[in-house]
């Protein structure tokens, strides 16, 4: 092989809706205790590591449960397995999870079994890793409340967000642009929707942002991208999902409104600018296809993942009608 390198909500969910306006979860950050090492053990995006958490929590097979995925932030070191495996640097980001991935394969341990994923394969020059697919979710722009930086219908286009986030905005000259942390996925993501590369970012941009955190936007004139399922939810009043919205509010581009509905309904809007939507993956060794538990778990719509559509739609994401597909392949 060549490498380079929770919430079980189900009908509780009109219940709490109905009573409280909020959702609780009993889905925890990280396996709790650290010492629950299930069967399966993945890393990487911090975009998908709460629904991954619901779905770990919900989904058994006749040894118990079946996932434990640890989160992007928190301790900086993890330890995936009961033996054999040694601490490591916690991975924060869909591209630091298919590293530790990929380091895994090479070291031949078997402490890491996924990576969560925000993104699609960035190297295509090998088959060594499968992308599953098993949620839609969709990236726009987020201001503070009060901002007038692209507070209406129309929003902003791609073309003016692409000039922000060169820092040569003639429109928005004031405008202060935040990004995401290297290797988070939502980055590579949103840098590939508004068209420039990482080359082109200009020094005004703030890089050091984590990912899907509100609190960060202090100011008017700040802009930073957000995933659309984890500001959902993130206010959704889940006992796991640190509500990190702030004053943000989610704006549209070329005139495309990225949610439907509101309050407890609220939910992606699947027709949101498609250039602008994307897929959410766990990511697998494509020689691991085979073995029974990864097989069960991630391959195919019966799959235990896919079968979690209650739980995947609560936490903001899409279905996809090709949920655990398993044709999309990649070196990294």
């Amino acid at each position: 092989m060549n490498v380079k390198s929770r919430v079980k909500v189900g009908a509780a969910f009109g219940v709490a809706a109905l009573g409280l306006g909020i959702l609780a979860s009993p889905a925890s950050a990280d396996p709790s205790p650290v010492t629950d090492y299930r069967q399966l053990a993945g890393v990487g995006s911090d975009t998908t590591q709460y629904v991954m958490n619901g779905i770990g929590d919900s989904v058994t097979n006749t040894s118990g449960k079946i996932i434990a995925s640890w989160n992007a932030t928190g301790t900086s070191t993890i330890k995936t397995k009961a033996t054999g495996c040694d601490t490591v640097a916690r991975p924060d980001g869909s591209s630091a999870g298919i590293n530790a991935l990929n380091a895994d394969i090479t070291a031949g341990t078997n402490c890491i079994d996924f990576a969560r994923s925000s993104r699609g394969p960035a190297d295509t020059s090998t088959t060594d890793l499968t992308f599953i697919p098993y949620g839609k979710d969709g990236v726009t722009f987020a201001t503070a409340l009060g901002s007038t930086l692209g507070n209406t219908t129309a929003g902003l286009t791609k073309a003016q967000l692409a000039s922000i986030y060169e820092c040569n905005s003639t429109d928005f000259p004031n405008a202060q642009p935040l990004l995401p942390q290297s290797g988070s996925g939502t980055r590579t993501f949103w840098l590939a929707a508004i068209g420039i590369t990482e080359a082109q970012i200009g020094s005004c941009v703030n890089q050091t942002l984590q990912e899907h955190n509100g609190l960060a936007v202090t100011n008017a004139n700040q802009i930073m991208p957000y995933s659309i399922a984890q500001w959902i939810a993130q206010g959704k009043g889940f006992s796991d999902v640190p509500n990190r919205r702030g004053t943000t509010r989610l704006r549209n581009i070329n005139g495309s409104a990225p949610t439907t509905g509101s309050g407890t309904a609220l939910a992606l809007n699947t027709s949101f600018d498609p250039g602008f939507l994307r897929n959410v993956y766990n990511v697998v060794p494509t020689a691991k296809l085979a073995d029974s538990v990864i097989a069960a778990t991630f391959v195919g719509s019966a799959s235990k993942v896919c079968a979690s559509s209650t739980v995947i739609a609560n936490y903001g994401f899409g279905l996809l009608s090709n949920c655990g597909d398993t044709s999309v392949t990649g070196e990294r």
